[in-house]
């Protein structure tokens, strides 16, 4: 049997989203935790990076790829990233002969580092309460 798309139109239509209102339902402890988690930041090198340069005026390429323990390829990958969202700001110099990068934070590269651990500690606050 086939129907016409004029009955098919007028079937309601099921959303595929969640109910904001059941949300509370289902974790009371939600409604106080922020939607918005800075999934940039969030990234474990990514997040490395922003927290080892909020304690530090500004690191180097090799200091910071030291301290977290990654490759080349996968430092410059985040670090990009990072910059191009200006969290943080890189400057090229040289020492001698040698090419030095230098990293340092933005004050949006704090702003976000502390928008997002405010979050995690309501997260883990909300954890504990519940």
């Amino acid at each position: 049997m086939v129907k016409s798309s004029a009955a098919r139109q007028e079937r309601p239509q099921r959303s595929r989203e969640r109910d904001p209102s059941l949300e509370a339902v289902r974790n009371p402890a939600q409604e106080a935790v922020p939607a918005d988690l800075d999934r940039l930041i969030h990234e474990r090198i990514r997040l490395g990076i922003v927290s080892a340069l909020a304690v530090n005026r500004s690191l180097t390429f090799n200091e910071l790829k030291a301290l977290l323990k990654t490759t080349d390829g996968n430092l410059s990958v985040h670090a990009r990233k990072l910059e191009e969202a200006d969290y943080i700001v890189c400057t090229k110099s040289f020492d001698g002969r040698l090419p030095k990068t230098e990293y340092r934070l933005t004050a949006a590269g704090r702003r976000a580092l502390e928008r997002y651990l405010n979050h995690m500690e309501a997260l883990i606050r909300a954890t504990r309460e519940g």
